[in-house]
């Protein structure tokens, strides 16, 4: 095996809203601006955040997540993607010390040690001064196996406030305090509602709260302390057997993309409505032979000749004026989803392929290609990791299969047909209804569970199994249509 330095840090808090996002995404612009190569990683499967880090490093940001990918893989993820000659810089997620369980097991913590990476700790101090100091220095004797190597406070609320918070902790735990960032105007603030971030796609104004965030990380960091540090820990990790995306897919997909003279064509929704894709999902199927093609679900037309549709996670009820506008589209994959196309759908997608959606004691009449009804609720009705296992026949995983993802959605069926399909029983986790999720229909199936195809590469083995099917049926009834013609 070959050892490589790979320039890192871990960017951690406390608790959620400790201000990581803002500090990472200002830590890559100013890493930029010195002209420095950056790649972000984002711990957990989230894709808000992730979206907001590849928006600072101007390239798409990588999960790492050690629940869905295994301790292995997720090592192996970041050793592949990671830059020699920049920096790389890992948001985590939640506090510290947060996993599964009470062992902190999968949280950013083990994360850290697992790639050998100083952790910088992001201190939310708003109405807080000597406790700081307690707080950090629990965390260094909570484990001491931790490179823990600086802070930063986040929302001083003056000079004196943050002065005294600093000396604190560095006189407690001999720690640097690389900077006191104040509390800042709305426009560096990163924008927000009930779900969490808002996502850049949907905001107007995101390239002004990067360039605010910059600005505060440039202003009130030391900046090239910091560097210093990415570099001084920047412990070797060795190189396992490099990996390469679709491998898992050569035994079956690429032998059924050789049974045709063209790649095959695979839509996907991408807009402000449906975002949540991650980098490798995509990558993956690419790699497997499908040509993608993006597609607008409230401005586009659905392209002739596709031979499967995938329709991620977002956030189709806030847009939904403009989905419904697009009536052509819904009829279309109604049609083709009648027609036996195969569709993909999680989350987003699911809401998108119902009858109708309940919200705010109106129905929206969405595509109605399942015989369920959606109503947006004020609380999470499912949110965390989840696992289930294949227990009946469906268009894309083999029985038995067990998929692990997360969910997060508001969203939840309150009425559906009782001889709906469903093909996956959940171990853990809410789904659909009755703990069963996987509604499948003809060669549709959708979702909650969002799944990272390093995860589970089963995933794009079926799709691109089904989508040939498909593509041999269309051939055999054109054929059959032909010889009648004549």
């Amino acid at each position: 095996m070959n050892a490589t330095n790979y320039p890192r840090l871990v960017v951690s808090g406390l608790s959620g809203d400790s201000g990581k996002t803002m500090v990472s995404c200002g830590l890559l612009s100013a890493f930029r601006s010195k002209g420095l190569s950056v790649c972000a990683f984002k711990k957990g499967p989230d894709y808000i955040d992730a979206a907001w880090l590849s928006l600072a490093s101007g390239k798409p940001a990588r999960n790492l997540d050690t629940y869905l990918m295994g301790f292995a893989g997720a090592r192996r993820s970041f050793i592949e993607s990671a830059f020699q000659d920049g920096i790389n810089v890992i948001e985590g997620n939640r506090g510290l010390f947060d996993g599964v369980d009470t062992s902190g097991t999968h949280s950013t913590a083990e994360l850290a040690k697992l790639l050998k990476a100083p952790v910088i700790m992001t201190l939310n101090i708003s109405k807080v001064t000597r406790t700081a100091a307690a707080e950090i220095l629990g965390c260094m004797r909570l484990d001491p196996d931790l490179n823990i190597a600086g802070v930063i406070l986040n929302r001083a609320a003056n000079h004196r406030h943050g002065y005294v918070v600093k000396e604190a902790i560095e006189e407690v735990t001999g720690l640097p305090v690389l900077g006191v960032i104040p509390k800042l105007s709305s426009e560096a603030i990163l924008p927000s509602r009930h779900l969490g971030l808002i996502t850049p796609d949907e905001f107007e104004l995101s390239e002004i709260v990067m360039r605010e965030a910059g600005k505060a990380v440039d202003d009130n960091v030391d900046v090239p302390a910091i560097i210093e540090i990415a570099n001084r820990f920047a412990d070797q990790l060795e190189q396992s057997k490099p990996h390469t995306a679709g491998t898992s897919m050569q035994s079956s997909s690429h032998r059924a993309m050789e049974d045709y003279p063209t790649r095959m064509r695979m839509g996907y929704f991408k807009d402000r409505s449906f975002s949540f894709y991650y980098p490798e999902n995509l990558e993956m199927l690419e790699a497997a032979g499908m040509e993608l093609i993006s597609i607008s679900p409230s401005h586009d037309v659905l392209p002739d000749h596709l031979d499967a549709l995938y329709i991620g996670g977002g956030f189709p009820e806030m847009n939904l004026p403009s989905l419904i506008s697009n009536q052509e589209m819904m009829k279309a994959v109604r049609e083709a989803a009648d027609d036996g196309l195969p569709i993909y759908a999680e989350c987003g997608g699911l809401v998108y392929l119902a009858k109708c959606l309940e919200w705010n004691e109106k129905k929206y009449d969405l595509a109605g290609v399942l015989p369920i009804v959606v109503r947006m609720r004020e609380k999470p009705q499912g949110h965390g990791y989840c696992e289930a296992v294949v227990d009946r026949e469906n268009p894309f995983f083999k029985l038995g299969v067990t998929i692990r993802g997360h969910e997060f959605h508001y969203s939840s069926i309150c009425l559906h047909d009782p001889e709906i399909r469903s093909s996956l029983s959940l171990t853990r986790g809410v789904g659909s209804f009755d703990r069963r999720d996987g509604l499948t229909y003809k060669n549709v199936f959708a979702s909650y569970v969002h799944i990272h195809a390093l995860a589970t590469p089963q995933w794009v083995d079926g799709i691109v199994e089904c989508a040939a099917e498909y593509v041999k049926l269309n051939n055999e009834k054109n054929l059959a249509v032909s010889v009648e013609g004549k």
